[in-house]
């Protein structure tokens, strides 16, 4: 059975801090690129950052560029997104996929991707 679970959300006040965690059961997530996604409400689902198999190469949505920061530690089979000086605009329900790519340097999708079932974030004073 292979599953994606991500945790770490919850409510914290503007300028405040979230790590965001992406755990993987039934596969090794060293073979596959990680992306973290977020839909807020009324909103389509956007990419926000990426980390290839490698962990050589990421990608950060401009709206979050300096601000995020995804990593992975393969000994945990766990992918991270520390969240900083964080907006309410960053409110959204966050979501993590695992899916290859046509090498490991690379954070462009190829398929055989797999979803988390998502963790909020609320961004409140």
């Amino acid at each position: 059975q292979l599953q994606l679970v991500e945790s770490g959300g919850g409510l914290v006040q503007p300028g405040g801090s979230l790590r965001l965690s992406c755990s993987a059961s039934g596969f090794t997530l060293d073979y596959y690129a990680i992306g973290w996604f977020r839909q807020a409400p009324g909103k389509e689902r956007e990419g926000v950052s990426c980390i290839s198999s490698s962990g050589g190469s990421t990608n950060y949505a401009d709206s979050v560029k300096g601000r995020f920061t995804i990593s992975r530690d393969n000994a945990k089979n766990t992918v991270y997104l520390q969240m900083n000086s964080l907006k309410p605009e960053d409110t959204a329900v966050y979501y993590c996929a695992a899916y290859r790519t046509s090498y490991s340097g690379s954070c462009a999708y190829f398929g055989m991707d797999y979803w988390g079932k998502g963790t909020l974030v609320t961004v409140s004073s």
